[in-house]
């Protein structure tokens, strides 16, 4: 009986040879995962379904996307810092479906997905107040909606949405989407490199520029303009000199000395 249950748990132990069983080893993956979703794009999703506001969280994550969820277009102007007094106070009773927009006076968001049938405020009517913003009208807007309806979807990429999502939401379209990021992000990089150059470039033209003028000769005008004495006087009527006899000028004694 003993030696089976020494037997049994050898083969226990032989089992689960090769993980780590410590008290911090959960922690630590939950950390390094943390810390890489911290350093992905930041979405702010926002929906009034419980559901499928899970969901779309759940995907981002998947997609290594830091998220922010919440549960009304009011609630998304409020973090963003972009809510009026009169729908502050309207808003006032609603709350965040997520711990993770505790902390935040301002949100920086670098993506927004947000529902288009929502009470108080629609998607539709969330995007117009972000384009209309002057810090996030530049940050990309993505509509979802349960209704594939062609007027709706011309309605809000006409307004400056980026895409438009029918429901329900899948892997494919947050990939799609995050590919898109990636992409704009590049070509934010290079744009700000080609403005860099052309900074240096106009500022070299200047400095060589500012540089010929220092080194050209002065003019004319302005040489003489410095030395009037150089300029030639017409001859006094009364010299104070005795005035050459002929006799004098002729003399080969005085020419040679």
């Amino acid at each position: 009986m003993g030696s089976s249950s020494m037997a049994s748990n050898r083969w226990m132990f032989e089992k689960m040879d090769g993980f780590d069983l410590s008290p911090n080893s959960n922690s630590n993956s939950d950390n390094e995962e943390e810390e890489e979703v911290e350093e992905g794009v930041h979405v702010l999703a926002v929906d009034d379904s419980l559901a499928d506001r899970k969901v779309i969280e759940r995907l981002l994550k998947i997609s290594s996307c830091k998220v922010t969820a919440v549960d009304s277009g009011l609630r998304a102007l409020k973090l963003l810092g972009l809510l009026d007094d009169e729908e502050d106070k309207s808003s006032s009773s609603s709350s965040a479906s997520s711990s993770s927009s505790a902390g935040f006076d301002v949100l920086k968001v670098d993506l927004i997905m947000t529902d288009y049938c929502m009470p108080g405020m629609t998607g539709y009517e969330l995007l117009k107040k972000i384009k209309e913003s002057t810090t996030f009208r530049e940050i990309p807007v993505v509509i979802m909606s349960s209704e594939n309806v062609m007027a709706r979807i011309d309605r809000c990429l006409e307004e400056g949405a980026e895409d438009f999502i029918v429901k329900p939401v899948k892997l494919s379209d947050v990939k799609r989407i995050r590919d898109y990021m990636a992409s704009r992000e590049v070509r934010s990089l290079q744009n700000q490199e080609e403005r860099s150059r052309s900074n240096i470039n106009k500022r070299k033209l200047q400095e060589s520029f500012d540089l010929s003028l220092s080194s050209s000769p002065p003019s004319i005008s302005s040489y003489q303009s410095r030395s009037p004495s150089l300029t030639p006087s017409p001859p006094s009527l009364f010299s104070s000199s005795p005035p050459c006899s002929p006799s004098s000028l002729d003399s080969p004694t005085r020419r040679l000395k």
